[in-house]
């Protein structure tokens, strides 16, 4: 029996989302309940599965990625899990996922530089099924929550 999520831990949620490290005393103090309450709200989440897991924000350039592109890759449809399945297992792929738009798979990938996209782009485009790559290198993010 799921419990319901009302408007306290809709608040709780988009706190944490904002900073997973809040203390929990800062949501209490927003919304007028104790520490144990949102203790025990988050509590509950996590076991709904609302909250699965808690992420550091990363800026990629940072850690010396110069190149960050979003990919689009269309490929075989006999094909699509496995070649996901392949990507997501890579270090230069940040996330990836099977969608319904203009292309099968879509993957966030990290590059040192234009040489290592170059080399990621021309491994993905020889695994079979995949019949086309379309890279789009990503300029400047204005809103990353996930």
């Amino acid at each position: 029996m799921r419990t319901r999520i009302d408007q306290k831990d809709l608040i709780i949620i988009r706190m944490l989302m904002e900073n997973a490290r809040i203390p929990l005393s800062e949501i209490a103090s927003k919304l007028n309940i104790s520490d144990v309450a949102v203790r025990k709200r988050v509590s509950k989440l996590e076991k709904m599965g609302v909250l699965s897991g808690y992420t550091a924000k990363v800026d990629p350039k940072a850690l010396g990625y110069e190149v960050i592109s979003l990919t689009g890759i269309d490929v075989e449809s006999e094909n699509l899990l496995a070649v996901a399945q392949e990507i997501a297992k890579k270090p230069y792929a940040k996330s990836v996922c099977v969608t319904t738009g203009d292309h099968a798979i879509m993957a966030e990938i990290w590059a040192k530089n234009s040489d290592e996209m170059s080399k990621i782009i021309k491994e993905i485009g020889d695994l079979p099924g995949v019949k086309r790559i379309c890279p789009a290198i990503v300029m400047h993010f204005l809103k990353r929550k996930c």
